[in-house]
């Protein structure tokens, strides 16, 4: 290996709420380095630059790099985001206007007419993202089959655009009622905004949802539009950012299904990112899972402004192809992701019935939990942390961060004295309360979903995880723990160990009979061109590719489907059982029933296509012994509502526990991006990967 080999690195760079978050490997020596930074949200870009360059720096002078003046070279990016998330919360997405079909603009507020609070008179709907005046219809319809009823026009068309743009929209959503079957007119009005406003950014519902219900489709492709300049206008300020650090090499951003994509892909489709950030945390979970030996996971993703939890059921992570994300209807392939307001920041309240509620607000990076001193006087999770001495009362980040004790002692007191407490067990009310949050949070995707916590095993990352996870796992009696040895990061690593990753899909409806087997053939036919085309276009070689074929089903008459997984062969009457039995299995699972004599339905055809690319290989270390006394740094009082006081707890050095190293609770592992907590009667050992293995004994 030469010098050179030694100074290139890949980067992983995950921008969170408080945090912002770089995972390096060096391709040449092997070597994982991690970095944090504090996130700047009015610029998310700054911080992203300037944790890859003080990461790479640093990570460059540990090794080969201080052996020669050549710069460290940064071979490949890769970056999660909160960007499109932030954007739809905060509704500060852009200015859009919508061209649908005659009869159909009230559709966005109509929707399903459903209440998504059941018995809460009050409760609103989400804002509409495109105001009724900027709705225009326009004549045009084609029929459920296909055919053309009515053909558009081409003048109302240019006078509906030239009304938008006189309006001052920055964007335009099209969405024609059965575009999904014939694109045919919505071609047309993108081509004419291009002509008539080149200036707006175009969204058309049958490049970005090209499936059937109007309603979510229309859904999606406004949130698209909504969000399509907010997302070109930080790309654009983040590409220069990189290049003045010397990393030039094309970056990539995650989408919500875990896979990445260009830039430019991400500039087309937004709506595709809002799960950007927890999707490769989920990613990352799944490879330490693996390696530990564990496929049956929940992953307890903990930063500091929410919690996201998911479930991988035999080493396959649960993807949607449908969600709702903070109240708009989203029809977009993403990972099954429940995220709660539930992180190190929540911020602490009493509520008008007297009771002690923690989130979903946050104090976020700024100005932070009180314990950090930048000007917060609302008691967080942190600094319930703090004060119980989970965390160092002292310092953190590795000693980069100050904290001031007194400071979070004083704002929980305020608390305390309103609910007649005193200030440990209103810290310790806080930490529960959370937990409480967070095991519900993990209820909704398991147990709701028809499997048993207690069959699968949590992995904890983020900066709060590890802090939360040996509670929470005794509550859902979960056995065992997997803390990674960066915790902190993962989501950043998951970069490292993901792939190209794009989904494409047809709805047609069919009985599950000979009859679909023609249709069946000609729609994945075209879904493999369409798959086709985009190896070309990012020069995949064709031994890294990857196809992954699906149908969404039901019985006939049912509002909702299931996705079937399909086989690689050919498309024959002997699948159609099969098929069936596959569906039924899931329905059984999902809704505990079957019902064997009605019709299944096939509703739509999904095809996911992977490029291959080299990843992060983690090191395997050879046993060093139980005995973990060389990493013990020092002891702590920590409060623990069982012992109804402090206990002395021996406090470890993660970056010098070994493997085969045992850990007897009640017992604490510091490290710079997080802290391992390890309650009584539960013991932890270290793999040959370094992670910590944590047995849990429910009470």
């Amino acid at each position: 290996m030469t010098i050179d080999e030694a100074m290139r690195w890949r980067v992983g760079v995950d921008s969170g709420g408080t945090f912002t978050d770089v995972c390096l490997f060096n391709e040449g020596t092997g070597a994982i380095r991690v970095w944090k930074v504090s996130s700047t949200p009015d610029d998310p870009s700054q911080a992203i630059a300037k944790g890859i360059e003080d990461g790479v720096k640093r990570a460059a002078g540990e090794g080969a790099g201080n052996e020669t003046d050549a710069p460290p070279q940064v071979t490949y990016i890769g970056h999660g985001t909160t960007v499109a998330t932030n954007a739809l919360i905060q509704h500060q997405g852009v200015q859009t206007g919508l061209i649908t079909t005659e009869g159909f603009r009230d559709l966005l507020e109509i929707g399903r007419q459903r209440r998504t609070s059941l018995y809460d008179l009050q409760a609103d709907k989400p804002e509409p993202l495109v105001r009724r005046d900027m709705r225009i219809e326009v004549r045009e319809r084609i029929h459920f089959d296909g055919r053309v009823e009515k053909a558009i026009d081409e003048a109302e068309v240019r006078s509906a655009v030239r009304r938008l743009k006189e309006a001052g929209v920055e964007s335009v959503a099209i969405c024609f009622l059965y575009s999904y079957l014939d694109s045919t007119h919505e071609e047309l009005v993108k081509r004419i905004v291009a002509e008539e406003f080149p200036s707006a950014f175009v969204s058309a519902s049958h490049e970005v949802a090209p499936e059937f219900r109007e309603y979510e489709r229309l859904s999606t492709v406004i949130v698209n539009a909504y969000l399509g300049p907010v997302m070109s206008s930080y790309l654009e300020r983040l590409r220069p950012r990189l290049a003045d650090i010397g990393a030039i090499v094309p970056p990539h951003l995650t989408q919500s299904n875990g896979g990445v994509i260009s830039f430019e892909a991400a500039q087309e489709t937004p709506v595709r990112t809002l799960l950007s950030g927890p999707s490769t945390g989920v990613v990352g979970a799944l490879h330490i899972g693996r390696l530990a030996g564990f496929e049956n996971l929940i992953t307890f993703d903990m930063g500091g402004t929410s919690s996201d939890v998911s479930l991988i059921d035999d080493g396959q992570p649960k993807q949607v192809s449908q969600a709702t994300v903070h109240g708009y209807p989203i029809k977009a392939p993403m990972l099954d992701i429940n995220t709660v307001g539930a992180g190190g920041g929540s911020i602490a309240y009493i509520d008008s019935g007297g009771l002690l509620k923690v989130g979903p607000e946050s104090a976020g990076a700024v100005p932070g939990p009180v314990c950090y001193g930048l000007g917060n006087n609302e008691p967080t999770v942190t600094d319930a942390n703090v004060v119980l001495q989970t965390l160092n009362p002292t310092q953190l980040l590795g000693g980069r961060m100050k904290i001031f004790q007194e400071d979070a002692k004083g704002a929980i007191e305020g608390l305390a004295d309103r609910l007649g407490l005193d200030v440990l067990a209103t810290a310790q009310g806080i930490v529960s309360v959370v937990t409480a949050n967070m095991v519900k949070a993990i209820r909704v995707i398991s147990v709701q979903h028809g499997h048993d916590p207690r069959d699968y095993t949590l992995v904890a990352f983020g900066g709060a995880g590890p802090v939360h996870a040996a509670r929470l796992a005794r509550e859902l009696e979960v056995p065992r723990i997997i803390v990674p040895k960066n915790p902190g990061i993962l989501s950043a690593l998951g970069l490292l160990l993901t792939d190209l990753r794009t989904n494409t899909s047809m709805t047609r409806l069919l009985a599950l009979d000979e009859s679909a087997l023609e249709p069946m053939a000609k729609a994945f036919a075209t879904l493999h061109s369409q798959s086709a085309d985009w190896f070309e276009r990012h020069a995949i070689a064709p031994e890294a590719r990857l196809l992954a074929r699906a149908i969404d089903m039901r019985y006939a008459g049912q509002s909702y489907e299931l996705s079937v997984p399909l086989p690689p062969g050919t498309i024959d009457a002997t699948m159609l059982p099969m098929l069936r039995q596959a569906f039924e299995s899931l329905h059984r699972q999902t809704y505990g029933y079957t019902a064997a004599e009605e019709p299944v339905q096939i509703t739509t055809f999904r095809l996911e296509a992977s490029g291959i690319v080299p990843k992060a290989a983690l090191p395997v270390y050879p046993d060093e012994g139980a005995d973990a006394g060389a990493a013990v740094i020092g002891r702590r009082d920590v409060y623990f509502p069982e012992a109804n006081g402090f206990v002395t707890c021996p406090v470890y050095d993660r970056e010098q526990l070994r493997p085969g190293n045992r850990l007897i609770g009640p017992a604490l592992s510091d490290q710079m991006d997080s802290t391992v907590l390890v309650l009584p009667e539960q013991t932890a050992i270290v793999d040959s990967h370094l992670n910590i293995i944590i047995e849990v004994s429910p009470t």
